[in-house]
């Protein structure tokens, strides 16, 4: 297969040839076909819960489920994402962990896939807001003991837990984390400003789609967010696809932390892109909006995401005024620099394991659309 366009971090025109997983060519012509078309790295999705129907939380995860959620989510650019199960009870958190595990275990193309795995609690707030749609029934303190049952039942994919600072035993927790080669985040969270400085000063790296999981009131000047904002220490993971977080928010929060400290993620869910209306998720009704986003039913909350990378980072691109190579950066280079994954800003050389989207984009577009795909022995076109 061979992929044109312009290298999207230097914009110089790069047509790339890939043979059996690897690339073969690298040459430059003077000019490529199309202006509107670019070649990147693929997409590093950092949270993904699910799509179209299956979930990594699911009380029946299957490895076809693991594939299903793979082959969709990388026909939307994301070549690579970290698999995320959420609040669960422990039975069932081993369990989906040991799938995933297994799945990569056995099948070369997953093991590219899914690089990782991201606990998404259950060491989080119990009040509504913070807990967003997690079941309360599976909230708690944190465990240790579970931590190395996790672990174990990973195999060692697990990269990153998010658990909120004011639960009992969470300082003692993240320092286990550290220890073990985990990120730890700060999310689903009402901790107050010291018990959030504690958890930085434990290790935590990391905000769980900051401003997202929150309460819907917060005190104007002493809040979790500020703290968090204003933690050098912190990266932020942020969902930008125009439900989660107003503009001025995105464009406010990226100032604070910086370009360099910000990880663009979908947060895409069990029913991202299914059919607008109600549906069952646990012991929750989740509904499902006209534009795609997913809500908690007959409340103000989110439930997840609906959209990908490629719906978001043109919101990104529209709401602070970024380049196309920044906002790309923040979802391939700055996850890949957090998580200890291969992802580099220069063209790919001969011999490579190939890694690769091809895509267009003009200024103004509602998403990027994906002409090409390829990871290693897997390649697609649209």
């Amino acid at each position: 297969m061979k992929l044109s366009g312009r290298w999207v971090f230097t914009d110089e025109p790069i047509v790339i040839e890939v043979v059996e997983g690897r690339v073969k060519t690298v040459t430059r012509p003077a000019v490529v076909a199309s202006t509107d078309a670019y070649l990147a790295p693929g997409f590093i999705d950092a949270q993904v819960n699910g799509y179209r129907g299956a979930d990594y939380s699911l009380d029946d995860l299957s490895i076809e489920h693991v594939r299903s959620i793979v082959n969709d989510i990388t026909a939307s650019g994301a070549t690579r994402h970290v698999a995320t199960v959420v609040t669960s009870p422990q039975e069932r958190i081993l369990r989906n962990l040991e799938v995933v595990a297994h799945a990569v275990r056995n099948d070369p193309d997953l093991a590219l896939a899914i690089p990782g795995i991201h606990l998404e609690g259950p060491y989080i707030s119990s009040e509504d807001g913070p807990r967003g749609a997690h079941d309360r029934s599976f909230v708690r303190d944190p465990d240790v003991g579970e931590l190395a049952e996790w672990i174990a039942a990973s195999e060692g994919l697990l990269c990153v837990v998010t658990l909120a600072p004011e639960r009992d035993g969470s300082v003692d927790f993240i320092e286990a984390l550290n220890e073990a080669g985990i990120v730890a985040s700060i999310g689903h969270t009402g901790a107050t400003g010291p018990q959030i400085r504690a958890a930085v000063d434990a290790g935590a790296k990391l905000s769980t789609h900051l401003g997202n999981g929150s309460h819907a009131m917060l005190p104007r000047l002493k809040n979790y967010l500020w703290e968090q904002l204003a933690a050098d220490e912190l990266h932020m993971g942020m969902i930008c696809d125009g439900f989660h977080l107003p503009a001025p928010v995105v464009k406010t929060f990226l100032r604070a932390k910086g370009p360099a400290r910000t990880i663009l993620v979908s947060d895409v869910a069990l029913y991202g892109g299914t059919a607008p209306g109600r549906y069952k998720w646990g012991n929750i009704d989740i509904e499902v909006h006209d534009y795609g986003h997913l809500g908690v039913a007959d409340t103000p909350y989110l439930a997840g995401a609906g959209h990908t990378l490629s719906w978001d980072i043109p919101r990104f691109i529209e709401y602070t005024g970024s380049s196309l190579a920044d906002a790309v950066r923040l979802c391939t280079v700055n996850p890949a620099a957090l998580f200890g994954f291969d992802c580099v800003e220069k063209p790919p050389s001969v011999g490579d394991t190939a890694d690769l989207i091809e895509f267009t984009y003009r200024a103004g577009d509602r998403r990027l659309e994906i002409g090409a795909v390829v990871r290693g022995a897997f390649s697609r076109r649209r």
